[in-house]
């Protein structure tokens, strides 16, 4: 079976993308998780930024390839 996949962008922070607290108080007093959703965000906004930007300029995205599975028993 031949499947094309779209290759998928991973757009980062500076730690895991999460934030704590039971209630919506308690995760505002997370400052360091805030922060972390605060660059997140505009490091997605950043590329979707250039992804629009690239579109405009003609520049595609890579072509998907073809998807090799392997199950790695010989």
């Amino acid at each position: 079976m031949k499947i094309l996949l779209a290759e998928m962008p991973v757009i980062s922070g500076r730690y895991w993308n999460m934030v704590h607290g039971a209630v919506p108080e308690e995760v505002l007093q997370d400052k360091e998780g805030i922060q972390n959703m605060r660059i997140l965000a505009k490091n997605m906004a950043y590329f979707l930024k250039c992804k629009e930007a690239a579109a405009k300029a003609g520049i595609l995205p890579p072509a998907a390839e073809k998807v090799e599975f392997t199950n790695f028993i010989r």
